[in-house]
Parts: C-alpha cells; structure tokens; sequence
C-alpha cells in the first residue's frame, strides 16, 4: 500500500507553531507516522525500541525533568543521542521555552524546535494525532457519488450513466449535502471509520449528461455542499432484473468492503417510475434507526411469527 506523507512546514502551518530553528528547510522534511511519541525514558538515556519516525512532543513534565534532573552537559550528550535519530521534529507545548542548548543541538543536527502556546498538552496531542490520522490514513478513490443525507455519508455507486450524478442533484434539492460527484477518494482514518472526500478538481461540480458541468455551490448555495463526510452506508443502482433475487425485508445486512473496513450496502434495482431520491433518503433513515436499535424488518418478523403462534 503506498505511504503518504507531510511535511514538518504543513504541521508548523496547520497548528500554529513557531519555529526556533528557521534556517532549516522544514518542506523536505517528512512525516509519514501518525503517530506521536512524549520523550520520557529517552530522556533518562534509554534508547532501546525508540521510534524515531515520530513527532517528539514535551509538556510540563518533560520540560521541568531536562531542567532538574541532569548537568547541562548529561542533557546535551542525550539530545546529540537523540537528534541523532533524525527525528521529524520535537514540539514543546504551553508555550515552554526550549533551552537554548537543544536548539543549538536541533540546529547541528537538522531537526526542527517548535513550541506551541494555544492550550495544554493534552489538546495539542490529540488534535496532532487527529490531523496525523486523518492526513497520512490509507487511501483509494474509486467512481461513486458521495451524499450528506440527514447527516449519514451514502456511498452511491453504479455503472457509468446510471443515474447517480441525476440523484444526487435531487438529493440537494431536497436539502441534502454534496461531497463529491464522479470520484469519491476514501481514506481510512480508523479500524472502523472511513471518511470521503472529493479530489480538488472536481469539489463542488456535477456533470449532467445533455447539460453538461454544473456548480453545486454557485447554484444551490453554501449550504448545499460539504467537503468531507464519514461513509455510512453504500447503495448501489443497477439495472433492473426480472429473474435478480432482490432482498425485500432486510433482516440480514449486506456489505460492501473498502481498505479492510465493511460498509452496509444495499442494491437498488432502476425501472422507469423509481424516485431514487426517495429511496436513499428512506435507507439513510432506516439505517440511522438500526443504529438507534430499532430495526423495521425485524419488528415486522416478530409480529408475524407472533401471530402464528397464536
């Protein structure tokens, strides 16, 4: 699978950092571990299944340790150790000043001293570790339509010329959100959680066959349009079938796979007189309220199984 990366001047940018060392070219620097590290027992000169791919991040603790615990001399033979990995970058959060012997050293070495004054420790970390997650997650893009509908992201899927961009746009005429059109690129941010997006080129535009491009947002408005979404559900259209077997009370979930993690799908069969809008919107509804714990089909099963015993 390939390997997605940022840069140490994307993370400076999006988080507001300042950076002590500026004649290091933070644009060829990578991160591709979304993960984080707080440098504890490095600091105390243990190196053994240290993880140098990852951002190193002090707070309170670690700050009052370098100052308190070892000679300035112990402290700048650990961090040559240290730097020495090559680490991204080292982040001290509250606003920490870093001493001025780790910048000398972060200097020498090429690694970036960033400090952080927008809040705790805590916080920094996990929006670090969110945005990480979210920017380097596995990735596919795949030719579907993605749908905001009262607020479950619906995958919808089909042949070319099916109708889904057609959906989609009475979809947002009845209020829902558009992601994307034509390609949808999926990441996966979480064992269970996979979120779309649409490429760059494409946000916000519908094509319409006999009419051409059209831009959701210019013409519905704001409001109308979304630019990320979580996957909730898939339905996919095909043509109709009169010998398909199609699924007519949805006791058993079906399921469609992407990057590993299994999306709840339904296929919908297209006949002239179907209002495919219809349709989602009462699956996005009917699967909001499975979430919820009630399950239409498996009500309607126990009532008739009731009524033959009795």
């Amino acid at each position: 699978m390939e390997e997605y990366s940022v840069t140490v001047t994307d993370l400076i940018n999006k988080m507001n950092l300042v950076n002590h060392t500026p004649d290091i070219d933070t644009d060829k620097i990578l991160i591709q571990d979304p993960n984080i590290n707080r440098p504890a027992v490095q600091l105390a000169g243990f190196f053994e299944h240290f993880d140098a791919a990852r951002i190193q991040i002090c707070g309170n603790v670690e700050h009052a340790y370098i100052a308190n615990m070892h000679t300035e001399e112990e402290n700048r033979e650990i961090f040559e150790k240290l730097f020495a990995y090559k680490i991204p970058a080292m982040i001290f959060c509250r606003n920490l000043q870093p001493y001025d012997f780790i910048i000398e050293a972060g200097n020498r070495h090429g690694i970036p001293i960033l400090t952080d004054s927008q809040g705790t420790t805590s916080d920094f970390v996990h929006e670090v570790d969110r945005w990480l997650h979210v920017e380097l997650a596995p990735r596919i893009s795949i030719h579907a339509v993605l749908v905001d509908v009262y607020g479950e992201g619906v995958l919808i899927m089909g042949d070319s010329g099916i109708g889904k961009s057609e959906a989609a746009l009475e979809l947002i005429r009845r209020g829902h959100r558009l992601v994307s059109d034509d390609v949808v690129e999926i990441k996966k941010v979480s064992k269970e959680t996979l979120v779309g997006t649409a490429p760059d080129i494409l946000r916000h535009f519908i094509e319409l066959r006999g009419i051409g491009i059209i831009d959701v947002k210019t013409m519905f408005g704001v409001e109308c349009v979304k630019e990320t979404q979580t996957i909730d559900l898939v339905i996919k259209l095909e043509e109709w079938n009169r010998d398909a077997n199609y699924d007519r009370m949805g006791l058993e979930d079906q399921y469609t796979e992407f990057l590993g993690n299994k999306v709840v799908s339904h296929s919908i069969p297209i006949r002239p007189g179907r209002n495919i809008a219809v349709i989602v919107e009462s699956a996005a509804v009917n699967h909001r309220q499975k979430k919820m714990g009630y399950n239409a089909a498996q009500e309607m099963y126990n009532r008739v199984t009731q009524n033959f015993v009795k």
